[in-house]
């Protein structure tokens, strides 16, 4: 019974060939045609040049119905004896400081693009822009919307990291957006910053297929602390947009240009030249990290031919057939919805409040530029601790646990700022230290859940195509969440605020639970493959009843849910 698996990969390795007997199959690695094949009786599986396949070099599988375990087991066991333990955590090591870093760059430029309006509102914007007699009338509002109404609109763009080499896709959307970006410096009034935040929003959309990209790279039980990593330059960003604000205010004081249109000036100006350096140093796939040696990118490429690699099964290859099967299969999964609905959830907070924190600031009392400063501190203690909850999320290949404790812990932060106002249990003065406090563990808690949702998503697909889909279902849902966020907090609300606090706390509080139930649904799942397992192959018939087709498949390649 024959089965094929192909690996495809750039051009650009050692030059002698290398063979070595694996596991009784014969594995021989051709470096000048940058492929590798290995037998064993009737089973041929090779790895087939880029010359005449991909050149982008994303992981790719082919095999068919009848795959059997010899073959399984010659790809499993073939990564593990062509490379060292060290040799692995050397190529490891080079991508976080080389691309994981460079691409939460981009991230952080991209945070502080989107949500330096904040800023910029208390350094006067709203004087300079609104219509006479209508500041706080709620054009502030349409200009967030925009953002995220033309976000969700192109999230299909997502998907383009699939189609588009990186370093082009990269590079374009990073450039189109740090323009828009500075552009906002010279708007003459709200509609024309409305359109130009809806321009931004087309700009970023694109980008938010970054943790599938680093799928690429990454396997399941390393993806976390790299996302944590990518993600983790938000709250970093708005650490710094709070911080540089304070500065420009400071500055412009008595400038010719006003200071809310120099903090969009500078701010927007480095997304431009980093999206010239990205044309160089974004690698398309493993196998064309310049940064890496001949060997380390054959390492790079091995390394992920495992069934418990992030990107080891893809969906390439297949028939329309099977890729309509392959979408219906998302749409179809309980796991899939639970995860957007978290993600929609968490959004509501995470893209709220980081333009309204300044707002809040000041009308709790602080001045314009002490506001500025005090909305820094909590987003650093986010950094630092999405950075060590991430670490630990990994080592111990568990996602839900931290995903519970960190939505519980925002809730009782938005609790806290709901319940001590005027309508709340205990009533505290706007600017009490007690509700400026509250603002540390909502902050917190609603980044980290971001990142820990985006790692299971991304964990709990089988294959490199149901991966892409569930990521973008996710995506489309959740970022309909800003949608709701952005109206949270309307000027006649405040000091206080108590309504944008209390449907936060009970949206993170929502959280927790479907954290918690979908816990329970995977380890059903996972009970159920075992079960599978144990029957063997004498009760095929019985396990496909038990688990169905696609998850036999799954199962075949030892995968497993995360919980």
């Amino acid at each position: 019974m024959a089965a094929s698996t192909s690996y495809h990969g750039p051009a650009g390795s050692d030059d002698d060939d290398d063979a070595a007997v694996v596991g009784g199959h014969v594995v021989t690695v051709d470096d000048e045609e940058e492929s590798a094949s290995w037998t064993d009786g009737g089973i041929d599986l090779e790895m087939d040049s880029p010359r005449s396949r991909s050149h982008r070099g994303v992981p790719t599988f082919d095999s068919d119905a009848s795959d059997s375990d010899g073959g399984n087991e010659a790809y499993e066991m073939q990564d593990r004896r062509r490379f060292t333990s060290e040799e692995e955590r050397a190529v490891v090591s080079k991508f976080d400081r080389k691309l994981v870093v460079f691409v939460a760059l981009l991230y952080m430029l991209s945070f502080l693009d989107r949500s330096n309006i904040g800023n910029a509102r208390v350094a006067g914007m709203d004087a300079d822009l609104a219509p006479p007699g209508q500041i706080g009338s709620g054009w502030y509002e349409w200009a967030l919307s925009a953002f995220y109404l033309s976000y969700i609109l192109f999230e299909w763009m997502a998907l383009l990291w699939r189609v588009v080499p990186a370093h082009i896709y990269v590079s374009l959307l990073v450039l189109s957006w740090g323009l828009t970006a500075s552009l906002q410096g010279v708007a003459v009034n709200y509609p024309m910053l409305v359109a130009l935040r809806a321009l931004l929003g087309i700009g970023e959309a694109g980008f938010t297929g970054v943790p599938f990209y680093l799928s690429f790279f990454y396997k399941r039980e390393e993806l976390a602390f790299r996302t944590a990593m990518f993600i983790s330059a938000a709250p970093l960003a708005t650490t710094f947009a709070s911080s540089l604000a304070w500065v420009i205010m400071k500055v412009g004081e008595g400038g010719p240009i006003a200071p809310w249109r120099l903090l969009f000036l500078v701010e927007g100006f480095p997304s431009v030249l980093a999206g010239v350096v990205a044309w160089y140093v974004i690698p398309d796939s493993p196998s064309t990290a310049g940064y890496l040696t001949a060997r380390e990118r054959r390492v790079a490429r091995l390394r992920l031919v495992s069934s418990s690699s992030s990107a080891s099964q893809s969906g390439r290859g297949k028939k329309t057939g099977g890729r309509v099967r392959e979408t219906l299969s998302v749409l179809m999964d309980p796991s899939a919805w639970l995860t957007s609905a978290i993600f929609f959830l968490t959004n509501m907070a995470y893209s709220s409040l980081p333009v309204f924190l300044p707002t809040i600031l000041t009308a709790m009392g602080h001045s314009a530029q002490s506001a500025q400063a005090l909305a820094a501190p909590p987003y650093f203690a986010s950094f630092l601790i999405v950075l060590a909850t991430a670490h630990a999320s990994d080592a111990t290949a568990s996602r839900s646990p931290y995903l519970i404790v960190h939505a519980l812990f925002s809730a009782g932060g938005y609790a806290i700022l709901a319940l001590t106002g005027p309508n709340g249990i205990v009533m505290l003065s706007p600017g009490s230290l007690v509700r400026y406090l509250a603002v540390y563990p909502a902050t917190v808690g609603f980044f980290n859940v971001v990142v820990l949702t985006v790692a299971w998503t991304l964990n709990n697909q089988a294959e490199e195509g149901k991966r892409g889909l569930g990521f973008a279902l996710m995506q489309a849902v959740g970022q309909c969440g800003p949608l709701v966020g952005t109206r949270l907090y309307p000027d006649g609300e405040g000091p206080y605020y108590e309504r944008g606090m209390a449907v936060c706390a009970g949206a993170m509080g929502v959280v927790a639970l479907l954290g918690v139930g979908l816990r329970v649904y995977l380890g059903w799942r996972n009970r159920r493959m075992d079960g599978e397992e144990r029957m063997g192959e004498g009760g095929e018939e019985e396990g496909e009843a038990l688990v169905g087709e696609e998850q036999r498949g799954a199962l075949k390649k030892g995968f497993r849910y995360m919980l």
